[in-house]
């Protein structure tokens, strides 16, 4: 049985920076995407960052490019996003996914529906 637990988040004023992590437990050579979604109170749930597991090509949301990195340790079963000069706006619940279908654009970055596993969310809450 293969889990997904986040950890790292947390509360910052604007311009600050958290690192989030995801631990994957289980057999996870299955997986061709992982990544990170995000989701604020009234709103839909939002690709942030999608990586090529194994790979490390990398995929973002416009809005994160130049501050957020998504990264993995495949040594640690381990999947990171770093962010950078954080704002308001980019205050939601973080959650980290992995996809066993695969992709031949921007590993369903816009896609959640093709995300199998889901962690439990890391609350990311940024102060202005």
């Amino acid at each position: 049985q293969v889990q997904l637990v986040e950890s790292g988040g947390g509360s910052v004023q604007a311009g600050g920076s958290l690192r989030l992590s995801c631990a994957a437990s289980g057999y996870t050579y299955t997986f061709y995407c992982m990544g990170w979604f995000r989701q604020a109170p009234g709103k839909e749930r939002e690709g942030v960052a999608t990586i090529t597991a194994g790979r490390s090509n990398t995929y973002y949301v416009d809005s994160v490019k130049g501050r957020f990195t998504i990264s993995q340790d495949n040594a640690k079963n381990t999947l990171y996003l770093q962010m950078n000069n954080l704002s308001p706006e980019d205050t939601a619940m973080y959650y980290c996914a992995a996809a066993r279908i695969a992709s031949y654009g921007n590993c369903w970055l816009t896609r959640p529906d093709k995300f199998s596993l889901w962690g439990q969310g890391t609350q990311v809450t940024v102060s202005s």
